[in-house]
């Protein structure tokens, strides 16, 4: 066998399709592997057709629009997806490798090799379709993770005479994980009972813990009399869980007091101190405490504040304070900022601006869940306001 009958046979017989056209696309040569691909005959093809007749409408247009003045360009176009339509009418997905050959000037041709990707595109649509149900399951990931998480967050604080309440709730990143934050407020054989607190970590296991939480609190006011020992309580129930996610929690028991004005007091089982506003300023309360869950040895004590008319006492997870702008904290001192700011204003807006500012301050984007709970006892002005609205 000559060199010249050589290459002929390898042009024929190669394992990809070969097609030799005019640089208008008019087809001048098609070897046996393209013809068997396509069924299509080589007196159809040669001298009578061009690829992009070969196309459907869409791949027409792409050819005309995009492959050829890439050619013309690069005189080279590397793994072009296109389908060809067979002579029974089907189509039959192929990548295109093509190169101009020629001088400028001169007559020049394209020489494309054409590679059959049925498998290839069934793959990419596989690709597709599990890409396009992972993104269904993320999207009822979320929606359950919103559910269960607003069963941890009251729809709204009771009322309660005497008092101005107001609690808010924001998740972290785009909300899609389940958080530890919680709060509530409800009746007790003493007054009412004001509960925030925080659950480590993210998920179900960490939902099934600030569950636990929430229902052991409510429950054990029947037969513990302070707060210390509610917490007490809340601490043995994780530790009887076996889990090594730790709670933190403020308790406060709320006496309304007969002449206006209440009393809290309040106990601290790990968690930040609430801000007392005056008019004298800004003031911690509370004792620091224990972490619930984790430490035999518990150090939980009760604290009563008296809250007069004008005051307020504004309760929050560590995700105010601890919120991060590169390896800046909010931090205390812009906390007692914004609410020195705002103790004029009502329970509703102190609790809605301390959200903007630490959202502000992260950009919009928080780094770990937020729940702020403000208890206010209006003064007589705005308590006579109220009752005439």
């Amino acid at each position: 066998m000559d060199l010249t009958s050589g290459f002929e046979e390898l042009f024929e017989d190669a394992p990809c399709g070969f097609l030799v056209t005019d640089a208008d696309g008019a087809i001048r040569r098609a070897n046996r592997t393209f013809l068997t691909m396509t069924g299509h005959r080589a007196e159809d093809l040669v001298g009578r057709a061009r690829v992009q007749d070969l196309l459907p409408v869409g791949d027409r247009i792409f050819y005309e629009t995009h492959f050829a003045p890439l050619l013309a360009l690069q005189s080279s176009a590397r793994e072009i997806a296109v389908d060809f339509r067979r002579a029974a009418g089907d189509r039959l997905p192929v990548l295109l490798n093509a190169v101009m050959k020629g001088d400028p000037g001169g007559p020049r041709e394209i020489w494309i090799c054409v590679f059959a990707a049925t498998d290839r595109r069934s793959y990419e649509q596989e690709l597709l379709l599990a890409r396009q149900r992972a993104e269904h399951s993320e999207k009822e990931a979320r929606e359950l993770a919103g559910i269960l998480q607003a069963s941890f967050i009251p729809p709204g604080l009771p009322h309660v005479d005497g008092l101005d309440l107001a609690g808010v709730y924001r998740p972290a990143g785009l909300g899609d994980e389940v958080g530890g934050d919680f709060y509530d407020m409800y009746e007790t054989r003493d007054g009412w009972a004001l509960v925030i607190g925080d659950v480590s970590g993210k998920g179900a296991e960490a939902a099934v813990v600030t569950s636990l939480a929430r229902y052991t609190l409510r429950a054990a006011p029947a037969r513990e009399p302070t707060p210390s020992a509610i917490l007490a309580s809340l601490h043995h129930a994780v530790v009887r869980e076996r889990t090594d996610r730790f709670v933190t929690v403020a308790y406060a028991q709320v006496s309304l007091a007969p002449g206006g004005g209440c009393l809290l007091t309040l106990s601290l089982g790990g968690h930040p101190q609430p801000v007392h506003l005056t008019g004298g300023g800004a003031s911690r309360v509370g004792r620091p405490g224990s972490l619930l869950g984790m430490l035999r040895r518990l150090n939980l004590s009760d604290v009563t504040v008296e809250v007069r008319p004008g005051e307020s006492v504004v309760f929050f997870t560590d995700g105010v304070i601890e919120a991060r702008r590169d390896s800046d904290l909010f931090g205390e001192d812009r906390l007692e900022r914004v609410l020195l700011e705002t103790r004029d204003e009502s329970a509703s807006d102190i609790a809605g601006r301390l959200l903007r500012e630490v959202s502000a301050y992260q950009s919009g984007v928080l780094s770990d869940d937020v729940a702020i709970v403000v208890l206010k006892v209006p003064n007589e002005a705005t308590a006579v306001e109220g009752a005439g609205s």
